[in-house]
């Protein structure tokens, strides 16, 4: 399909913190381990991206928002058909009240 991958600032800021919080509380080869997978996880949206299950706390907004889950995270993105890529809004932890996804949605 010829997607490419954009990362908001919100979205790299959170895998950065997930990154250092693994690399604090256990070690920097797990930290390192769980962000690979989250980036394995959105190189896949490239082929497939319509893959994610659409997120009900995001209903209202103008984007169609689908999220995929990855270990404990659930990366939340949408397909931008306009610029020809797929949008990571946001890595949320799950083990959070739902409520709080919508922090990261701005637009």
């Amino acid at each position: 399909m010829g997607l490419k991958i954009y990362w908001t600032d919100f979205a790299k800021n959170q895998l950065k913190n997930i990154y250092e919080y693994h690399k604090d509380k256990v070690s920097s080869r797990i930290a390192f381990k769980i962000t690979q997978q989250i980036f394995e996880k959105v190189e896949n949206l490239c082929d497939f991206p319509n893959i994610g299950t659409l997120d009900e706390h995001l209903i209202n907004r103008p984007q169609v928002f689908r999220f995929i889950i990855c270990t404990n995270y659930k990366i939340i993105y949408w397909l931008n058909k306009d610029k020809n890529r797929i949008e990571i809004f946001d890595i949320f932890d799950v083990r959070q009240s739902p409520k709080k996804i919508e922090r990261s949605i701005i637009k």
